[in-house]
């Protein structure tokens, strides 16, 4: 059996990566395909975290520029990750693999509080955490909550999956001559201004030297590879 090369690991899934062929909300097939693919780091031996955005229902960011209050649509943003990450706990556990979900705003009713100490407790006994609810504060997004929750439970890398190969000069949805970039330094993503992360999460990835790889999700089998050690995707760190 190919043996992994991380440990633990946090998986950040954009809230968009869970639309498929809808134009919002939530695709029961790629789900059930997310659900297949931590399924198989999972069955590795390798503890896995998940933040998920919440972009497919509501974006925080996006309403404020309509003129609603920014803190109360951040807000609105981190219940639709909630909604998100319910979803992924179920299908995660009609794998047969246990899985608590915990809040950064209490919910008691449907999630555990975030508790630092019990979601480690957790990784140790076999199960997959998702975080939800971002940091639990507006103004900072889904991203910057992944490399916070990454650093806090010492995770060894940050795995991005996104719909795309991994990071781009450019838009390549917007730009067919857009160059694929292999590696890169967390400072040439900030000089250059690459949008991969928001500022913030870029920053604070850097400063606490977490490695982060962009690879496109839904190339079946991508996510074990990455753990196993190939170089799929983008690579980007000090």
């Amino acid at each position: 059996m190919t043996l992994p090369r991380y440990n633990k690991v946090l998986l950040k899934l954009s809230g968009e990566a869970l639309i498929g062929d809808q134009s919002f909300g939530i695709s029961p097939e790629v789900i059930k395909y997310v659900a297949e693919e931590v399924r198989s780091i999972f069955d590795l031996g390798v503890q896995v975290a998940i933040v998920v955005g919440g972009g497919n229902i509501f974006r925080g960011i996006a309403a404020s520029s309509f003129g609603m209050d920014r803190t109360s649509a951040d807000h609105m943003g981190m219940l639709a990750t909630v909604i998100n990450s319910l979803a992924l706990q179920d299908a995660l556990e009609k794998k047969g693999i246990q899985t608590r979900t915990q809040s950064a705003i209490s919910m008691h009713e449907v999630a555990e509080p975030y508790i630092l100490r019990k979601a480690i407790r957790h990784l140790e006994k076999g199960r997959v955490v998702i975080f939800a609810a971002g940091t639990g504060n507006p103004y900072f997004t889904t991203d910057t909550a992944a490399v916070l929750r990454g650093q806090e439970i010492h995770a060894e890398i940050l795995l991005k999956a996104t719909k795309v190969a991994g990071l781009y000069d450019s838009d390549p949805a917007i730009n067919k001559d857009a160059k694929f970039i292999k590696k890169i330094t967390y400072i040439e993503v900030l000089e250059r201004q690459l949008q991969v992360m928001d500022m913030t999460a870029i920053s604070l990835a850097m400063e606490n030297q977490l490695p982060l790889v962009i690879f496109d999700i839904k190339n079946k089998g991508n996510l074990r590879k990455i753990v196993c050690g190939e170089e799929i995707g983008t690579r980007i760190n000090n």
